[in-house]
């Protein structure tokens, strides 16, 4: 059974829902979220910051996040560790 993981100023996302975590900087990358956007599938957890990864739902859904693909990835490789990490956001600026 899957847990929840931080991607970053207090939003979690479901680990079993999630199908990619990428970067948003290539083209591919752009046109999904301008494609989310526009279908109303797109979740904004930047909390007003820079989108630095996006996180691929199984339902279709796009959640942005400030955090780096790397961090969010790492939070899902941890293993033995509070679910909600202690979080200095400033760390992948």
């Amino acid at each position: 059974m899957g847990k929840l993981i931080n991607i970053g100023y207090g939003n979690v996302v479901h680990t079993d829902k999630v199908l990619a975590v990428v970067s948003p900087d290539s083209a591919p990358g752009k046109r999904l979220i301008q494609s989310a956007r526009d279908e109303g599938r797109s979740v904004d957890a930047t909390q007003g910051r820079k989108t630095k990864g996006l996180i691929v739902m199984d339902n279709g859904y796009v959640v942005l996040s400030a955090l780096l693909p790397e961090t969010i990835a790492g939070r899902f490789n941890e293993s033995g560790s509070p679910e909600r990490t202690s979080d200095k956001e400033g760390d992948d600026e």
